[in-house]
């Protein structure tokens, strides 16, 4: 299951107009890039310009759509005052990695409102984060979900030992997976994601890197390192790989930084 499509959706019912589509936000992204390189003397994206948008806060919970930016490496420290999740972010990757800035994707595509935005974050470190290199732009989501949210999604009993890298059923295998059981028994999985998925020629997402690590709780950290999308929205061409490698990946989720405090 893709988690973005899932929170496109469900914000889009909550806010009262027709459901976005699913297919609109995760489109074929193979065709999208036949399509490109078919035409690329001719084909222009639509860069959004840095800082490229700020939807005002309405109070209440957290406002994602809000954004940041700061610069990995040792520049950014997580003790400078009141640092955003962004600057905190950053901090703790190498400078290679770009700038990153905080984002909203449902603001990027579907031009939602802060109230359709707006997500409740479990961890501290919880977002979606643009990273800018080299003049392509790639994202990163990160999201804590509790035992309790895991298994309403899933509708079946969290189970922390369970091999995300065994084939169910007709569910198609995960591309270069890898499981990876911690010293402290949790359980790290990282693969690869084409994105080929069919859809409408709105978007089309590149492809990316997916981590997953099971507690013991039954909580579960989520992390896409994605390349990039084109077409509605998009600030800029894919990156030639995703914005964080498995070790860099690895390295954040069994990191204290994105345990939530207390």
């Amino acid at each position: 299951m893709n988690d973005v499509r899932e929170l496109l959706g469900r914000a889009a019912e909550g806010a009262g107009k027709p459901a976005f589509s699913a297919g609109a936000v995760y489109a074929k992204a193979a065709r999208i890039r036949r399509r490109r390189r078919a035409a690329a003397s001719a084909a222009v994206l639509v860069v959004v310009a840095a800082g490229a948008f700020t939807l005002p806060r309405t109070g209440g919970e957290e406002d994602p759509a809000r954004t940041s930016v700061a610069s990995a490496g040792p520049s950014a420290s997580p003790t400078d005052p009141a640092p955003g999740r962004a600057e905190r972010l950053a901090a703790l990757l190498p400078g290679d990695v770009g700038e990153i800035e905080e984002v909203s994707l449902l603001a990027l595509i579907k031009n939602a409102t802060p109230e359709q935005a707006r997500t409740t974050h479990l961890g501290p470190l919880d977002g979606q984060y643009a990273f800018r290199k080299d003049g392509g732009v790639g994202y990163l989501l990160l999201t804590l979900m509790d035992r309790e949210a895991l298994e309403r999604k899933t509708g079946r009993a969290a189970d922390p030992a369970e091999d995300l890298c065994a084939r169910i059923g007709q569910e198609p295998a995960r591309e270069d997976c890898v499981r990876e059981v911690l010293p402290d028994g949790r359980t790290l999985t990282t693969w690869r994601d084409s994105m080929d998925y069919a859809g409408d020629d709105s978007v089309g997402w590149g492809p990316e890197l997916v981590g997953r690590l099971a507690q013991s709780d039954g909580s579960q950290f989520l992390v896409r390192s994605s390349t990039g999308f084109e077409g509605t929205g998009t600030q800029g061409p894919l990156l030639s790989e995703p914005p964080l490698s498995r070790q860099q990946i690895k390295e954040l989720l069994t990191g204290p930084a994105v345990l939530p405090k207390g």
